[in-house]
């Protein structure tokens, strides 16, 4: 089985690369993985977010809030996407050689396949709910399973998929939030609404940062998934600057003017009262494009946790297709509605992922080397560690900083914990290649150049 893209390029299943480097005649334009970006961005969390800021803050210090957060932000996805774009791996896989090992990177995976989970369900059930609201017509687990079947209808697809819902529902998210707060701003002297008062109880700086920060770390984290897709570092910086700026300034700002206009953060409510019908529909297609990107990550982490643990190859279209059902049904029954503080403590060992993983690649580079070797004949290196002790270590401390300490942004504490941690035991010489295992990355490496040979010969 086999999918084309628009350039005709032939990608084998619709496995995406799932346990390979994605090859160069696989990549896309950088605009377009920034449509995808934004996607992420542009979506209902981010809208409530920046209601939440307004409500709480006036709204110069809203602005000052969003730069603080979305300037570390784009910071750390940068440098891991950087990691991802070179070396074509999705963030689990590259996970073997940048501060994990192996087993430790079954561990990332099942971190990352576990907590997407559930927020894929989360973000079903309010799709489900806002379905019901407007259409009513049939129960919301009936809502909530036709939305997870679509969504993992587009993710069976892959990348190819997501990219062209996100040209259906990011330009009307973009059209509908616009239209909204002309609407709604046209009542409202500009200048008054810059210099009013938040309506809500008072935001420090330092909470709406978190609150900016934090909403979008795990995005952050997963940002090789996304990246291995690109063809440069100049279109990683492009993607990441343009997609992550647009997504929290132009939704973020038109959530906090909309809460100072109307003195409330359920912006949400307002914008379904004032567009009716359409704005319901194109809010909850946000969340599908967001809600696709939990998946998708969701399936490429559980796949590499199944190629540690039984040393077999499973094609994530399969898995997509299992995790998406699975999503669906706990959604319809209500049941993640009661494991969403579980997930949001998952989140906190999410932000060290990415520190040690900038530490190693950029910095201590014990297996830096190996990479570029076998990058230059599109393959994995022959070898990984088995467990990497002091990525655990590090791991282990930022999450532990991020959990217990409350100063600062407890999302950027842990990553920048986790990162210097790493350091210092790189320094040390505390890591060491050794307890490398071959059998796992070398079937990966033989996979990758079968399907090179069968491509050619087809």
């Amino acid at each position: 089985m086999s999918r084309s893209r628009s350039d005709d390029t032939v990608v084998v299943g619709h496995d995406d690369y799932a346990l390979e480097r994605v090859p160069a005649d696989a990549r896309y334009p950088w605009w377009s993985i920034a449509i995808q970006r934004f996607g992420q961005l542009s979506a209902l969390a981010q809208f409530l977010l920046g209601a939440t800021l307004g409500f709480g803050m006036p709204f110069w210090n809203a602005i000052l809030a969003i730069t603080v957060g979305s300037v570390l932000l784009e910071i750390v996805t940068v440098f891991v996407g950087i990691a991802g774009m070179r070396e074509g791996l999705s963030t689990s896989v590259l996970a073997r050689w940048t501060g994990f090992g192996t087993k430790g990177s079954a561990l990332v995976g099942l971190l990352i396949g576990v907590s997407l989970i559930g927020w894929f369900g989360v973000q079903n059930a309010v799709f489900g709910t806002g379905l019901h609201s407007v259409l009513g017509a049939m129960p919301v687990w009936v809502w909530s399973l036709l939305g997870g079947v679509a969504v993992t209808a587009v993710v069976v697809y892959g990348f190819g998929g997501m990219t062209w819902t996100a040209y259906v529902t990011v330009p009307a998210f973009l059209v509908l939030a616009i239209w909204a707060v002309a609407r709604e701003l046209s009542r409202h002297p500009i200048a008054d609404l810059l210099a009013s008062a938040p309506a809500g109880p008072r935001l420090s700086l330092a909470a709406g940062a978190t609150l900016v920060a934090g909403g979008f770390i795990v995005g952050a984290v997963m940002t090789p998934d996304m990246t291995r897709y690109n063809r440069s570092v100049a279109d990683v910086v492009k993607q990441t600057v343009i997609g992550v700026t647009l997504g929290e300034y132009v939704v973020g700002v038109i959530g906090v003017l909309l809460a100072h206009a109307a003195r409330t953060s359920d912006v949400v409510m307002m914008i379904t009262t004032t567009s009716g019908l359409i704005g319901t529909v194109v809010l909850v297609a946000s969340i599908l494009k967001i809600n696709d990107w939990n998946l998708y990550s969701s399936s490429l982490g559980l796949v590499n946790v199944l190629h540690v643990l039984l040393g077999r190859k499973v094609n994530r279209a399969v898995v997509t297709i299992v995790v998406g059902v699975l999503g669906a049904a706990l959604s319809a029954l209500g049941i993640l509605a009661y494991f969403t503080d579980f997930l949001s403590f998952v989140g906190i060992l999410m932000p060290p992922v990415a520190g040690i993983c900038i530490a190693e690649y950029f910095i201590v580079k014990t297996w830096r080397p190996v990479l570029e070797a076998s990058r230059g004949r599109g393959e994995l290196p022959a070898t990984a560690p088995g467990w990497v002790p002091a990525g655990l270590v590090a791991w282990l401390t930022g999450g532990l900083v991020g959990y217990f300490v409350d100063i600062g942004i407890p999302a950027i504490n842990s990553l920048a914990v986790a990162t210097v941690a790493y350091i210092v035991l790189g320094k040390l010489g505390l890591i060491a290649r050794r307890g490398a295992t071959a059998s796992q990355s070398e079937s990966v490496s033989a996979t990758s150049t079968a399907i090179a040979h069968n491509t050619d010969q087809g």
